[in-house]
């Protein structure tokens, strides 16, 4: 197959995204992920050019007990500056010029490459928010998997359930509490929020064929600049070690989701204060959450609600979202 093959739409992707009339086709988008983690993806101004610098409080003063004529030392809270960078996650989308034309349906064919794209950015943006690494890959922010992968820490101690699966084909459910205190998404100071594209029209492609060819085609870009900064990172819960294998839908092997999630939710501070709440996990963890509550008892916490007119599924008053993104198999966090 060759590489132009691969990177631009053929005339075979043309004529299969139309309808016999010659019309475009509305699409059976099967590659299209679930990750309804995006509702709650918080998103802020950072206030440096490549991401966002968070100061904050490790120490706090510790006040004496005096007695009369007895002095009194002055005392000090303690502080620590993070900085979270933000990734630079492009595209381009590129149709032969003559291609596009055919039929008079340029306008209808570039939107559905369009589309594709965005989705394709959209769940590697889902993706790094939890396996991002820029100790492994320098080019992307680092999400939450790596910031909550240490039973031994401070906030692997307090913040991290230990659902006790000992394998490699574990799950995690995640309770985040976004908000502009506690953890949000970022993107660089003075740039825009969210996905951004550009039309560039028509353009000369140089060396389409591997051999100094030509190509008149229409070119569009893709950009999203984003990143994650944790501000306080107690309002993040990871149930850790689920044990696919071992789940059941009455809960009499492997772990029992709806005890672990009321332990997260005991866990933060609080769930008042205006954060936007939320379990994240993926589509099988998620089923077996219903099937363990409608096992448990019939009057369970579980609720579904209609939201703008989306129908949200609740538990003890937390929306339980779905993110495929999270389907992928994890090793044992120790």
């Amino acid at each position: 197959m060759s590489t132009l093959a691969v990177t631009n739409p053929t005339l075979l992707d043309k004529f299969s995204g139309e309808n016999p009339d010659g019309s475009i086709a509305v699409i059976a988008e099967i590659l299209n992920e679930t990750n309804e983690i995006m509702q709650d993806w918080t998103m802020m101004e950072g206030n440096l050019p490549t991401g966002h610098s968070t100061t904050v409080r490790t120490g706090i003063p510790t006040a004496t007990w005096r007695q009369l004529y007895g002095g009194v030392q002055p005392t000090k809270s303690t502080r620590a500056r993070i900085t979270d960078s933000c990734g630079m996650l492009e595209a381009y989308a590129e149709i032969d010029k003559a291609e596009a034309d055919l039929n008079g349906n340029s306008n209808a064919f570039r939107l559905q490459e369009a589309r594709a794209h965005i989705e394709g950015m959209s769940q590697q943006a889902a993706e790094a928010l939890f396996t991002g690494n820029e100790a492994v890959n320098p080019e992307r922010f680092t999400g939450l998997n790596a910031r909550y992968n240490d039973l031994s820490t401070e906030n692997g101690q307090d913040n991290i359930i230990d659902a006790g699966g000992t394998g490699s084909d574990n799950a995690s459910i995640w309770l985040i509490g976004w908000g502009p205190n506690t953890i949000h998404g970022i993107y660089p100071k003075g740039s825009m929020a969210g996905l951004q594209t550009t039309d560039k029209g028509q353009v000369t492609i140089e060396n389409t064929d591997g051999a100094g060819g030509r190509m008149e085609a229409y070119r569009q870009h893709f950009r999203w600049d984003l990143g994650l900064t944790v501000r306080d990172w107690r309002y993040v819960v990871r149930i850790a070690n689920i044990d696919r294998s071992l789940l059941s839908a009455d809960a009499s092997t492997g772990a029992n989701l709806p005890d672990l999630m009321f332990e997260a939710a005991e866990i933060v501070p609080s769930l008042a204060g205006g954060m936007r709440f939320s379990y994240s996990m993926d589509r099988t963890v998620r089923t077996k959450v219903r099937q363990q509550l409608a096992s448990a008892t019939a009057g369970s916490t579980l609720t579904t609600t209609d939201v703008g007119g989306v129908r949200v599924t609740s538990f003890d008053e937390i929306p339980m979202r779905r993110v495929d993104a999270l389907a992928v198999d994890e090793a044992r966090v120790t």
